[in-house]
């Protein structure tokens, strides 16, 4: 049985459709990479799976439980790692990642211990008792991650994760989330970073204008398309390329003017 399933799935924010009957299913053990403009329905998309947007048309249902029914018991057993969240940054990691451990009903003596391991791991321990309003992004984003991993969910949602993350994380990030995936989990990845997405995902869907234009592996993706990279393919689904041609040449006019 598919891990997430969703049956023509439509969300409207003031009288407009920004999720416009999407139907998909998803498998345990895959990198989904979910790709789009900005203003696509990714986010949104990923807010219902996670249980926090409930006012919508359709189904979703994440193992086995409907989402508007059961969205507490979802949140336990799924890992969502947002681009931005509040992080109660007057707090230090420890502090953060021992609220979380509770809400997801860990032992303390297990939070304190994965706390401490992974945020080494991180080469976050030396700071794990700074306050973290003195925490720069790509800091704070390890903590995110390590919070929405820390119970060692089944499905992961991942928003724009890499963001502020330097290139020796980016490269565990990407690891972690290869093993992750051999290892049974099922991750929904979204992300504007092409290369990343190409490279770890099992299979790629793009959404654009809340509608599904293209779903496959990268492989089925370019022999579709005959576009090479993903970066390519995405630009040509999405028309975008003759728009982004344009405006660079604008942008260089007015620079040289």
């Amino acid at each position: 049985m598919p891990v997430i399933r969703i049956t023509s799935l439509k969300k409207e924010y003031s009288r407009n459709y920004v999720l416009k009957g999407i139907t998909l299913s998803m498998d345990a053990g895959q990198i989904v990479g979910y790709i789009g403009p900005n203003g696509a329905g990714k986010s949104t998309t990923i807010k219902i799976l996670t249980g926090i947007i409930s006012d919508f048309e359709g189904e979703a249902i994440v193992m086995d439980m409907d989402v508007r029914k059961n969205p507490v018991e979802i949140k336990q057993k799924i890992g969502y790692i947002p681009e931005q969240a509040a992080l109660y940054d007057v707090l230090t990691p420890i502090e953060y990642l021992r609220f979380v451990g509770k809400l997801y009903q860990l032992e303390d003596s297990l939070i304190e211990k994965k706390s401490w391991e992974l945020l080494r791991l991180f080469d976050l321990a030396d700071k794990a008792k700074s306050r973290m309003n003195g925490y720069s992004k790509g800091m704070k984003q390890k903590v995110l991650l390590i919070s929405g991993l820390i119970h060692n969910p089944e499905i992961i949602f991942l928003d724009e994760p890499l963001s502020g993350l330097d290139a020796n994380a980016v490269i565990l990030v990407k690891e972690i989330l290869s093993q992750l995936k051999l290892s049974g989990k099922t991750i929904f990845y979204s992300s504007h970073i092409m290369d990343v997405v190409e490279k770890i995902s099992d299979r790629i869907i793009i959404i654009d204008k809340g509608e599904v234009i293209a779903d496959g592996s990268f492989e089925t993706l370019k022999n579709n398309a005959s576009q090479g990279s993903l970066e390519n393919i995405f630009t040509a689904l999405t028309g975008s390329s003759e728009q982004h041609q344009n405006t660079a040449g604008q942008f260089i006019d007015v620079l040289k003017s």
